[in-house]
């Protein structure tokens, strides 16, 4: 069973990482970041390890999840119970052309390195987020080049690959089953404006496009 994650620096879906000894002088706010882990079990069968690790980095916009301060100051109601999203957002396509250089992560976020350890090899961002985040001053050496998109249009998607040791365009999709995206407002007959009173909870889907060297790194892939 695949394990979707998503750290923000504001909170994760399923894990918190490790609190870092401190952010890198040259880390953007890490608000600026979203990443997606996925742990993928191996089918021994097909000749995979016991898993496989993915992590996607993408720019967290304003007002996309609730600030960790403003969860902190709201009361949750029955925190055990089993929570259902109130409102569904659409898929999203993201195409990954970009990979992220583990060992310089730390210069891009300082969760990067803790939720992706696992993922070392295997992390892409987009190059229309690295566009952004080098305007605010990352070091370009937190990125490397993949295949240009206009090359990757060459490359057969994974799943119609035939050959486990040619290069594919491989596709992950994932599920964000209950995330806290916006603040709730009440009225009261007490109070002349709206007040703060609790946290609306969204799900999202998201679709990964991303260069793989080998189609035996993207065996999950095999739609036709």
């Amino acid at each position: 069973m695949d394990r979707p994650e998503l750290s923000t620096g504001v909170g994760a879906s399923e894990e918190a990482p490790p609190t870092p000894a401190g952010p890198h002088p040259s880390a953007l706010p890490h608000q600026d970041v979203k990443i997606f882990r996925a742990l993928i079990l191996g089918e021994l069968e097909k000749g995979q390890s016991q898993f496989q690790a993915l992590c996607f980095v993408t720019r967290l916009h304003h007002n996309e999840i609730i600030p960790s301060e403003a969860m902190a100051k709201l009361r949750q109601k029955n925190p055990r119970a089993v929570r259902q999203a109130e409102e569904v957002r659409g898929l999203e396509h993201l195409h990954m052309d970009v990979a992220v250089n583990f060992s310089q992560g730390g210069l891009l976020s300082p969760h990067l390195r803790n939720v992706c350890a696992e993922a070392a090899d295997a992390i892409y961002t987009r190059q229309e987020d690295v566009r952004f985040w080098l305007e605010q001053g990352v070091d370009s050496s937190v990125f490397e080049a993949l295949p240009k998109a206009s090359e990757q249009m060459w490359l057969p998607r994974c799943g119609q690959a035939g050959d486990r040791g040619k290069p594919c365009v491989c596709r992950y999709g994932l599920s964000l089953a209950w995330y806290p995206c916006t603040l709730k407002y009440c009225h009261s007959r007490d109070r002349p404006a709206p007040y703060k009173c609790g946290i609306r909870s969204c799900q999202k889907s998201y679709s990964f496009d991303f260069y793989v060297p080998q189609r035996q790194l993207c065996l999950w892939d095999e739609d036709p």
